[in-house]
């Protein structure tokens, strides 16, 4: 699944070729995708500047002036910028035809994503408006996880995973940052440290903005805004790993599921 590094690698991309850029027309191929996509987006979008192209958390907003369309990646999903003659393939659903020549085409074989048209500030939608905190602001500090977390049962993984919590920790980014902070996956977030949730935020930060910078994690089908696939699996300490050696101390990797999730951990390295 597209995570937060694929949807801000994707909304990076994107930016300079649409932001200022009129839509001359939408192509609407399969309506029903996770919500029905509406049919006023098929009016009201035509015609309108795309003015910015923001992210809260793994949501894509395509901002204008009469409204925001609202985009979600999916299990599988892309939307990458292309050229209008390029043909549509099986599981192009939706393009949004500029009228710079290009296409912003959304490509999604599972069709759990969604495109929704907005009005009024998108941040009060019914999906936007509860989720936690960015991990890369400054709200995401140790003094919120260590609040957030106390008398909590729950595992410290599915913790940080919970967009309640903060948005965009997915299952390899919490693997990795829980590895980078000497903590198990399975530990009852009520039980980390002020000290521990420090370290913890510190490292979820520096493997996001590692995995931003690599253009994020391509395990199957992810591609960017120009069709190119992510490159920070291949610095994947332990996601994926199982009983392959620890990187740091030599043991192998094992793995456990929680929540049907799985979960990669150093026996040794992690407590």
């Amino acid at each position: 699944m597209p995570e937060l590094p694929e949807v801000e690698t994707t909304r990076s991309g994107i930016a300079p070729h649409v932001e200022g850029k009129v839509v001359k027309a939408l192509i609407l191929r399969r309506r029903k995708l996770r919500y029905p996509v509406p049919q006023t987006l098929l009016v009201d979008l035509p015609g309108r500047m795309i003015n910015k192209v923001e992210r809260r958390g793994k949501y894509l907003l395509l901002r204008t002036g009469a409204g925001t369309v609202m985009v979600h990646l999916g299990m599988s999903g892309s939307l990458r910028l292309i050229d209008a003659d390029v043909p549509a393939e099986k599981h192009d659903h939706i393009d949004i035809v500029l009228e710079s020549g290009k296409v912003l085409r959304l490509h999604d074989p599972r069709r759990f994503g969604s495109v929704l048209w907005l009005e009024g500030d998108p941040f009060e939608h019914k999906l936007l408006v509860k989720l936690g905190p960015e991990p890369l602001s400054e709200t995401f500090d140790a003094d919120y996880l260590y609040q957030r977390s106390r008398k909590r049962r729950q595992a410290i993984k599915q913790f940080v995973m919970d967009s309640h919590t903060v948005v965009g920790v997915g299952n390899i980014y919490a693997s990795e940052a829980l590895f980078g902070a000497g903590i198990r996956p399975q530990l009852a977030a009520g039980k980390l440290s002020r000290q521990r949730c420090e370290v913890l935020v510190a490292e979820i930060k520096k493997v996001l903005a590692k995995a931003i910078e690599k253009g994020g994690t391509t395990l199957r089908d992810f591609v960017d805004g120009n069709g190119k696939p992510g490159y920070f699996q291949q610095q994947l300490l332990v996601y994926g790993r199982e009983a392959e050696p620890c990187s740091q101390c030599g043991t192998a990797i094992k793995l456990l599921r929680l929540g049907q999730r799985a979960s990669y951990y150093c026996p040794r390295c992690q407590c």
